[in-house]
């Protein structure tokens, strides 16, 4: 009995996530790994400069995620609406996997972890421009 329920819910989960993002794409694979990346390297940069853990920074950082798959979600509908290609969705994947590289980057820094200069110049560069 508990394994008929344990196979009826990941049936009923795969379904609700194959709705939601349709053909399972290896970018959207990326963008997850990333994003678990980034929330643990984040972590770490916080504990490297002292400043600990805050439960309402992490609770907001989780929250900033499951939004931007919400995005990911409407892109994939907003394709389906026009023809079923991967346009729109692909985009949003690729607009927000290079946002969670930079993130890593900056959060690699704050560790200490050595960087390229130029790679150090561009973050700042789009720290100013984005302030």
């Amino acid at each position: 009995m508990k394994e008929n329920i344990a196979v009826s819910l990941f049936a009923v989960i795969g379904s609700i996530v194959s709705f939601s993002f349709g053909i399972w794409q290896e970018s959207l694979t990326l963008l997850l790994v990333c994003m678990m990346v980034d929330y643990i390297s984040g972590i770490a940069a916080s504990l490297k400069e002292g400043r600990g853990l805050s439960s309402t920074i992490g609770f907001w950082g989780i929250a900033r995620k499951g939004l931007t798959l919400l995005v990911i979600l409407i892109a994939h509908r907003i394709d389906e609406l026009l023809g079923g290609g991967r346009a729109v969705m692909s985009a949003a994947i690729y607009f927000y996997t290079g946002n969670e590289l930079l993130s890593i980057t900056e959060n690699y820094a704050r560790i200490g972890l050595a960087l390229p200069a130029k790679l150090k110049e561009f973050i700042e560069a789009f720290k100013r421009k984005d302030n």
